[in-house]
């Protein structure tokens, strides 16, 4: 008895150490035999199928996805620019003579209306150059009536000789008069028209004098016009005036004045939106540092682009009666264009197509999915605005990550409100 107890407890060992350690052979011996009873159990099953290929194939399936039918509106178009305001007048007053300043100075943010006096300078001795000029005047005036008076007498004179010279030569026909008179009366023919060409010289130096005198006081009156300078229109004065007893020379700054009211927005316009923009459009603003939007017109497009940003110079005019726009504000600028053709889609239904490439994805009547690029115009709080679309457009909005351009979908349409 025990020692069948130790032979059976050893062939119980061996079974669960091949169980162990060598089950694929285990394994493959059971196999063997199943494999012998497998064509006795193919016998019996006459109508089993021989090979796995005569099975019906099952249908591919198409991917669901949720399209909406986007429609194109008429959208007003805008082009959108960085800008900054300019006053629309900027000058340095300076001096045109040299003197010494002798008004007191006004100071930078006066406002000043044209023909203000700016800086006075002290007139000198100018005024005593005004009062001899105009002396000189009087001088070469008086001096006309006696030239002309001259002229009178040579041609009175030239008269007389011409009438003893025809008498001369009447009576020397006759054989009444010698050939010795006839000559003297034609000697004093020629000395008569000798004196009438001095008077009219005379007289002509006369006129002369008389201009040369006037321009003199002219010289005179304008270098006395130059000692007050006196702003060229309404403005704000931004600097200081030359100060009190200070030396001017000529080209010397008086005080810089600026006029805000209207004033302009200028702005550099890329040459791919330039054919949008046009003179007189309607433009608004608005500034950096808040307010008001500002609303104006186009006044200047420039016809020559900046050679080192390829973009075009923009100016727009916008009122400032109270001159709260300063001169330098940044501010961003949209200018009027012609209204396009857009549609109105959910941000969330663009993607990218394997270029990078921004778009949407789309399906035809074959439900077949395709990708059309598109360009934003405009976002908004309920959609952006896309142009490139056919009109209407089947826009995937749910599922357009999982399908690629040419496969089939089985797609479900959503209403749209726009």
């Amino acid at each position: 008895m025990r020692i069948f107890s130790i032979l059976a407890a050893i062939a119980v060992t061996a079974i669960l150490a091949m169980s162990i350690l060598a089950r694929p052979q285990l394994m493959a011996m059971l196999g063997a035999a199943d494999a012998a009873d497998a064509p006795v159990e193919a016998a019996q099953a006459g109508a089993a199928p021989e090979t796995p290929a005569a099975a019906p194939q099952q249908e591919t399936r198409r991917v669901k996805v949720s399209v909406r039918r986007f429609e194109a509106q008429q959208v007003d178009s805008a082009v959108i620019l960085r800008g900054q305001t300019e006053a629309a007048r900027e000058v340095d007053v300076r001096a045109e003579t040299s003197a010494v300043v002798s008004s007191a100075p006004l100071r930078k943010g006066t406002k000043v209306s044209q023909g203000d006096p700016m800086c006075v300078l002290d007139a000198g001795t100018r005024g005593a150059a005004l009062q001899e000029a105009r002396a000189r005047l009087s001088e070469a005036r008086s001096r006309v009536p006696e030239a002309q008076a001259r002229v009178e007498e040579a041609q009175a004179k030239l008269e007389e000789a011409k009438i003893n010279q025809n008498a001369a030569s009447r009576l020397s026909e006759d054989g009444f008069a010698s050939q010795t008179r006839v000559a003297s009366s034609d000697a004093s023919v020629a000395t008569a028209r000798a004196a009438v060409s001095s008077a009219t010289s005379g007289l002509s130096a006369a006129q002369s004098g008389i201009e040369a005198a006037t321009a003199a006081v002219a010289s005179a009156e304008k270098e006395i016009e130059r000692l007050t300078m006196t702003a060229p229109f309404d403005g704000l004065l931004e600097s200081d005036t030359a100060e009190l007893g200070s030396l001017l020379q000529p080209g010397g700054l008086c005080a810089t004045i600026i006029q805000l009211n209207p004033i302009k927005l200028v702005g550099f316009v890329p040459e791919t939106e330039v054919n949008r923009v046009s003179l007189g459009a309607q433009a608004g603003a608005r500034l950096a540092a808040g307010g008001d939007d500002l609303v104006g017109k186009v006044i200047f497009l420039s016809r020559s682009a900046d050679p080192q940003t390829r973009t075009f110079r923009v100016e727009i005019e916008v009122p400032n009666p109270d001159l709260t726009i300063r001169d330098g504000q940044t501010a961003e600028i949209a200018i009027a264009a012609a209204g396009v053709q857009a549609h109105l889609i959910p941000q969330s239904a663009m993607t990218l197509n394997d270029d990078g490439a921004l778009g949407v994805r789309m399906v035809d009547e074959t439900d077949t999915v395709s990708f059309a690029p598109v360009s934003i115009m405009r976002d908004t709080a309920s959609g952006v605005w896309v142009t490139g679309l056919p009109d209407p457009a089947n826009v995937i909005v749910v599922g357009q990550e999982y399908v690629t351009a040419g496969v089939q979908v089985d797609p479900t349409y959503q209403e749209v409100t726009q």
